[in-house]
C-alpha cells in the first residue's frame, strides 16, 4: 500500500480480520462486512478522484502493477519470445517477440521490470541497455519484412545511465531507434503501462497512435531528476510532477497523446482484467485503423505528428 492509501488499507484489514473471525464459528457478519466493504469502496472512489500527479506518479510505479508479460498473456496468444540484438548480448530489460491478436500475427516490444529481487536485479529494474534497444529494433524489422503491426508497452524509469551502457553507445542506439520507427512502413502502437521515463520510453514510443493507462505517467526526466536540477534537491519531486504535466489527463489536454484507457477503481494493480480488455479494444480498433493507410503516407502522417509536437503560440 502506498501512504495516501493507508485508511483503504485499514479498512480492507478490518473486513478480513470480521471475514477469519466468521469462518472459524457460526457469527453472522455478513451485513458488517457488507457495510464495511461499500465505505472501504467509497474511499477508494474518494481518494482516487482526486489524486495529485505525484501520487499518480507512486500508482505508475506500484510494485503490483501489471507489466508487460502481465498484458502479453491476458491479451495475445502464442507468444513465442526473441532474444539477443546479434550483436553483443540479450538484455533482459526489454521482452520482444511475435504474437498473435485474434487472426492477425504482431510483433510485441516492451519493458519488464520484473517481481521479486532476484529477478528485478536479472531485469535491471526495466531500464535497458543499448543491446534492449538494438534487440527491439531487430524485431521491428522483422515485422516490417512480414508486414506484422507493431504493438509497444512502456514502462521503465529511463534507460540504464551505467558507464558499461554509455561504453556501448547508449545514446546512439536510443537515436537510431527514433530513427528507424519513423520510417517504418508498419503500423505502430505504443501503451504506456506505467512509468514512461526519458529516452528509455522514447526508444519504443515513435508510433502512429498512442495510448496511456489512467496511472501511468511519462516525462522526459523523473520528477526526482528535475527538482535535483530546479530545486537541488529531490525531496521536492512532487513540486516538480505538477510543474511537469506528465500524468495521462494533463499530456491527452496538451494533445501530446492520442488516447486515456480508463483503470477500475484503486487502478490496474487491483483489477487487470477491465484493463487488458480495453487495451485489446484499443488494439483491434487501431490495427484495422491504420492497416488500411498507405504505407508512405502512414510515415508521412507520423513525422508530421512528430513534427508537429512542441509548437505553441503566445
Amino acid at each position: 500500500m502506498l501512504e495516501f492509501e493507508e485508511p483503504i488499507r485499514n479498512l480492507e484489514d478490518k473486513i478480513e480480520e470480521l471475514r477469519n473471525i466468521g469462518s472459524d464459528g457460526q457469527v453472522n457478519i455478513v451485513e458488517e462486512i457488507n457495510v464495511l466493504q461499500k465505505k472501504c469502496n467509497k474511499l477508494i472512489k474518494d481518494i482516487y478522484s482526486n489524486l495529485t500527479p505525484w501520487q499518480i506518479t507512486q500508482i505508475a510505479r506500484h510494485p503490483n502493477r501489471p507489466y508487460t508479460l502481465d498484458y502479453i498473456k491476458k491479451i495475445f496468444k502464442n507468444f513465442h519470445e526473441l532474444h539477443g540484438d546479434r550483436a553483443y548480448a540479450d538484455d533482459n530489460a526489454i521482452v520482444s517477440g511475435i504474437a498473435q491478436f485474434n487472426e492477425t500475427s504482431v510483433a510485441i516490444i516492451g519493458h519488464e521490470k520484473g517481481r521479486g529481487t532476484n529477478e528485478k536485479i536479472a531485469r535491471n529494474f526495466g531500464m535497458a541497455r543499448p543491446e534492449g534497444f538494438r534487440k527491439a529494433l531487430r524485431v521491428m524489422k522483422l515485422a516490417e519484412r512480414f508486414n506484422m503491426p507493431i504493438v509497444t508497452f512502456i514502462d521503465t524509469p529511463g534507460a540504464y545511465p551505467g558507464i558499461d551502457a554509455e561504453e556501448r553507445g547508449q545514446s546512439e542506439a536510443i537515436a537510431n531507434n527514433l530513427l528507424e520507427m519513423s520510417n517504418l512502413s508498419v503500423p505502430i502502437l505504443s501503451y504506456v503501462i506505467g512509468e514512461g521515463g526519458s529516452g528509455g520510453a522514447l526508444a519504443i514510443g515513435v508510433c502512429d497512435h498512442l495510448s496511456m493507462l489512467e496511472y501511468s505517467v511519462y516525462s522526459v526526466i523523473s520528477p526526482e531528476g528535475c527538482a535535483s536540477i530546479l530545486w537541488k534537491s529531490p525531496e521536492n519531486a512532487h513540486l516538480a510532477a505538477e510543474a511537469m504535466c506528465i500524468t495521462a489527463e494533463n499530456l491527452q489536454k496538451l494533445k501530446l497523446i492520442d488516447e486515456l484507457i480508463s483503470e477500475p477503481l484503486g487502478g490496474a494493480h487491483r483489477n487487470i482484467a477491465p484493463v487488458s480488455e480495453a487495451i485489446s479494444s484499443s488494439i483491434s480498433k487501431n490495427i484495422e485503423i491504420y492497416s488500411n493507410i498507405d504505407a508512405k503516407i502512414l510515415i508521412k502522417n507520423r513525422k508530421d505528428k512528430l513534427s508537429s509536437v512542441g509548437y505553441y503560440q503566445d
